[in-house]
């Protein structure tokens, strides 16, 4: 339905319809927690490899990565070799990710990106994005490509690359993605979840509020609109309680 054929009722029908729309709310609300549990149900992999990554105080095993908690979250962040800047995409999530760790650093979760690019390469931009998350390089090791979000050129060429659990003929050479670990007492590592392409939707709270509004998220293509944070053209306008 357009926006300009939009129903307009009295208050009585709309409270008819909203009752209506709020029982399938809730139904949905019931459906996700049945599906959340379903993920936390999933089987785990161990981790044999010993991946190794770069960080602000040098390299890291993907222990080190927990930082002292059980749960470790990684978000892929698309950045490639040789690459000025982050994937608009990946920066629009970013921009989530510090707000987050406010408080999953007190909930035995710890939250960090890992690129692939060298670490040198990506260190302006982070800091030109005022981020504060930790932000590493899985240079040199297998990680990016064991988890789905890097492809190798023979793979691209041959048509073999995968993405999303499935051979993508979009595949390209980085794409995102996010990977759950668990650490438990005796030091081993396992790995519980990852999801990519609109799995990673529920990490963007912009989307949420876009998804209350009468446009909607209003994008053709999808993310078309998106830019990073200081690349947009005009000034957001004043907010009413600070003209």
């Amino acid at each position: 339905m357009h926006i300009q054929d939009q129903p307009v009722v009295n208050r009585e029908q709309w409270l008819a319809a909203r009752r209506q729309h709020l029982a399938h709310e809730k139904a949905f609300t019931r459906e996700r927690d049945k599906l959340s549990a379903e993920r936390r149900a999933l089987p785990w992999v161990k981790i044999d490899k010993g991946y190794r990554f770069q960080g602000a105080t040098g390299e890291l095993s993907l222990a080190n990565l927990f930082g002292g908690r059980s749960q470790l979250v990684i978000y892929h962040f698309m950045f490639g070799d040789g690459w000025d800047e982050g994937c608009p995409g990946c920066s629009f999530l970013a921009d989530h990710i510090d707000g987050a760790n406010q408080h999953l650093a007190h909930h035995d979760v710890a939250l960090v990106a890992v690129s692939h690019a060298p670490l040198a390469q990506f260190q302006a931009f982070k800091r030109r994005m005022g981020w504060k998350f930790d932000w590493l390089s899985s240079e040199g090791c297998d990680f990016n490509y064991d988890f789905g979000v890097s492809a190798r050129a023979e793979e691209l060429a041959t048509g073999t690359a995968t993405y999303n659990y499935e051979k993508s003929d979009g595949a390209e050479e980085e794409l995102p993605g996010l990977s759950v670990f668990y650490r438990n007492e005796a030091g081993e590592i396992f790995h519980t979840y990852s999801t990519y392409a609109r799995g990673l939707d529920l990490l963007v709270g912009a989307y949420n509020y876009l998804d209350l509004t009468p446009k909607g998220r209003n994008e053709d293509p999808i993310m078309d609109w998106v830019r990073h944070h200081d690349r947009y053209e005009e000034k957001a306008g004043t907010s009413c309680c600070h003209s």
